[in-house]
């Protein structure tokens, strides 16, 4: 591959995928050993013209001969588009354009809550826009829920089943319940948590999957399965309990969140 070379690009150090991808296009050569800076860091002469908080949401790519800037996926088309050259059509291909500018809009402005890591005081954070906190909340609302309802098939040894809406009227309802509660009490926090709450809920669906597509081919015991979701719950009122350290709001939401949880579960066994 061709290394991109007098480009340097600006990532955000505080996100760990950021961090991860960038990293990568200089191991991999698509860019120069010194071809990568942390915008937090970025020394004052690489290029006068970066607009610093558009390269906090979208990460800049700056030419250090001419200072250009580009921004967000133009920054990843160029840089790989320079490594293989066969991806250039795909890269002008408006539909496509449009289509990959949205997706990387949606990951950039949600990548706080799905990787979370601690803030640095005095350091510019990326614009939130809230329609796509929405959108990544209903997204894995409808995802995790749809996982769910599969599930909960497997269960019905040990709780009775429900209509085909009930676990998209649960996952909802948590958002609504800790939403209040969150409003109430850390009003500021309200969307970050959400997020963060969200991405906990749809990681917990996916570690549902490799189960569900064994049940498909292998006869396992019930049993084996309400421990598996025992096991996927603990886990996920863990990374609750460390994500709550990192938006620094203590206990009171992971408490709330496993209240919610043995409510529904109480109400299911009593219904």
């Amino acid at each position: 591959m061709k290394t991109l070379k007098n480009h340097v690009i600006l990532f955000d150090n505080e996100c760990p995928m950021c961090y991860a991808y960038t990293k990568a296009f200089v191991k991999t050569g698509m860019l120069a050993h010194d071809g990568r800076e942390a915008y937090q860091e970025m020394p004052p002469n690489i290029c006068p013209l970066v607009d610093r908080q558009r390269a906090a949401n979208e990460i800049a790519l700056v030419n250090t001969e001419t200072g250009e800037v580009t921004y967000g996926i133009q920054s990843l088309f160029k840089i790989i588009a320079h490594a293989m050259p066969f991806f250039r059509p795909l890269f002008v291909f408006s539909p496509f354009v449009d289509l990959m500018r949205k997706f990387y809009a949606f990951i950039s402005y949600n990548r706080k809550v799905i990787i979370p890591a601690a803030v640095k005081e005095n350091t510019i954070q990326p614009t939130f826009k809230l329609h796509y906190r929405i959108a990544y909340l209903v997204l894995t609302w409808l995802i995790t829920a749809y996982i769910l309802t599969d599930y909960a098939h497997l269960l019905t040894g040990f709780v009775l089943p429900g209509n085909k809406y009930r676990e998209y009227f649960i996952c909802g309802g948590q958002v609504f319940f800790q939403g209040v509660i969150i409003s109430f009490y850390r009003k500021e926090k309200l969307w970050d948590y959400l997020g963060n709450m969200m991405t906990i809920s749809f990681a917990g669906s996916l570690l549902l999957l490799p189960v569900l597509v064994l049940s498909k081919y292998l006869d396992i015991q019930s049993v084996f399965f309400v421990l598996y979701f025992l096991m996927v719950a603990g886990l996920m009122f863990l990374e609750h309990l460390r994500r709550s350290s990192i938006l620094k709001i203590g206990w009171l939401m992971s408490m709330t969140w496993a209240l919610y949880r043995l409510i529904v579960l109480g109400l299911i066994l009593i219904l």
